[in-house]
């Protein structure tokens, strides 16, 4: 997957330097997630559908 220039934070990334947040890059079948604070490190890829059915179950939690 090919993220150069996709990465993306969340509005929620916090005052300051705005590097306490994950950020996350769309591709067209996988999504990938990073540390903000360490972005050479390891990145978690997963396929579009799982994680757009997490993120939709996350938003129901109370």
């Amino acid at each position: 997957m090919d993220t150069r220039d996709r990465w993306r934070k969340s509005s929620y990334s916090g005052a300051g330097d705005g590097d306490s947040c994950v950020e996350i890059a769309n591709g067209l079948t996988r999504v990938a997630i990073r540390d903000s604070k360490t972005p050479a490190r390891a990145t978690l890829t997963f396929p579009a559908k799982a994680f757009t059915l997490f993120i939709d179950r996350l938003a129901k939690q109370p």
